[in-house]
C-alpha cells in the first residue's frame, strides 16, 4: 500500500466522520424541539431509510451486485433493526428534549460500546484495561448526565433522554457489529446498501403514510434530506473506502473527533453555545476512548474486519 494510498485513505475517513457528527445538529433541525416540533420522529426515522433505500436500489443495480446469500440475511436483519430503526429513532426523541452538544457527549461512547458488543457476540478479547477505560467513560457520562439534569432545574437525576441515548448507542452497536459478520463476504458498501434494501418494505410504504400535513420549516426538511443522503448512505462511501485505503485500525482513530465536529456543528447550525462544561467532559469522554482504543490491540487479523463496521449514522 502508497503513502499516496494511505493519506488518502485517512482524508476520506476525516470526511466520513465528519459527515456522521453533523448527523445531531441536522436531526434536531428535522425533528424540531418540544416547544417548536417540526417532522415526526417516527418520519424522521423511516423516511432517512426510505431516501437511502431508493438511493441504494440504484446503487446495486448500476453495479450489479449479486443477491445476498441465505446466511447474510439474518446478521443483516440485525443491521436493519439497530441501525436503520433503533438508533435514528432513540436519537430522533432524544434531540427533542436535550441539545446536540449534550448528545454529542453520550453518542461518544458508541466506540467502546461497539467493542463490549463485539466481545459478546464475536467472542473477541480485550485486556482488562481496555475495559478500566470503558468504565470510566461510563462513569463520566453519568456525571454529566446529573450535572445537565441539575442546571435544568431538575434536581441530581437523569435527563430522561439520555435514556434514550444510551439505547441508540447500544443499538447502533448492534447493528454495526452484525453487519461486520458479513462485510468481508458482501463488502462494506454493499453491507448498507442491502440494509436500507432490506427494510424498503417497512420504510417506504410508512413514509408515505406519514408524511407530514402541516406546514414545516425548511430548515426541517433541509436536516431531513442530509440525513438520508449523507448520514444514512453517502457518509458511509467516504468511512469504509476510507477504512479500505488507509488501514482500518490508522482511520479507525478519525472517530474519535466526531464529538468535538458535533459540538462544533450544532453552533451555526442551531445557535447552541459552547461551555466549558460540555467541552470538558467531552474531552474526558474522548481520552478514555483513546487510551482504550490504545489498549485493545488486535488479537486476530479479524479484528480489522471488526473495526470497519465501527462507525456512527
Amino acid at each position: 500500500m502508497s503513502t499516496r494510498d494511505e493519506n488518502l485513505g485517512l482524508w476520506l475517513g476525516v470526511l466520513g466522520v465528519a459527515l456522521f457528527a453533523i448527523t445531531l445538529p441536522m436531526t434536531r433541525l428535522a425533528t424540531g424541539t418540544a416547544a417548536a416540533p417540526q417532522l415526526s420522529p417516527w418520519f424522521v426515522t423511516l423516511g432517512r431509510a426510505a431516501l437511502a433505500g431508493v438511493l441504494s436500489v440504484l446503487f446495486l443495480l448500476a453495479t450489479r451486485s449479486p443477491l445476498p446469500a441465505r446466511r447474510h440475511l439474518v446478521p443483516l436483519a440485525m443491521a436493519v433493526l439497530g441501525n436503520v430503526v433503533g438508533y435514528p429513532l432513540l436519537l430522533a426523541y432524544a434531540l427533542r428534549v436535550v441539545t446536540a452538544s449534550h448528545a454529542a457527549v453520550i453518542t461518544a461512547l458508541l466506540p467502546l460500546a461497539t467493542a463490549a458488543v463485539a466481545a459478546a457476540v464475536m467472542r473477541q478479547r480485550a485486556p482488562l484495561g481496555f475495559w478500566l477505560c470503558a468504565a470510566a467513560g461510563s462513569v463520566l457520562v453519568v456525571v454529566f448526565s446529573v450535572l445537565r439534569a441539575a442546571q435544568h432545574g431538575g434536581g441530581f437525576g437523569f435527563e430522561w433522554a439520555d435514556l434514550l441515548l444510551v439505547g441508540a448507542v447500544l443499538a447502533a452497536s448492534l447493528g454495526y457489529v452484525y453487519g461486520a459478520k458479513v462485510t468481508p463476504e458482501l463488502g462494506a458498501e454493499r453491507v448498507i446498501c442491502w440494509v436500507c434494501v432490506l427494510a424498503l418494505p417497512l420504510t417506504l410504504p410508512a413514509t408515505l403514510w406519514l408524511w407530514p400535513t402541516t406546514p414545516v420549516a425548511p430548515s426541517a426538511w433541509a436536516g431531513f434530506v442530509y440525513v438520508g443522503v449523507f448520514s444514512m448512505w453517502i457518509g458511509f462511501f467516504a468511512w469504509y473506502r476510507g477504512l479500505a485505503l488507509g488501514g482500518a485500525l490508522r482511520v479507525s482513530q478519525t472517530q474519535l473527533l466526531q464529538p468535538f465536529l458535533s459540538i462544533l456543528a450544532a453552533v451555526p447550525l442551531l445557535g447552541e453555545t459552547l461551555d466549558t462544561v460540555t467541552l470538558g467532559f467531552a474531552a474526558a469522554v474522548v481520552a478514555t476512548v483513546v487510551l482504550g482504543k490504545n489498549l485493545a490491540r488486535p488479537a486476530s487479523s479479524s479484528e480489522p474486519t471488526t473495526k470497519t463496521a465501527t462507525r456512527s449514522t
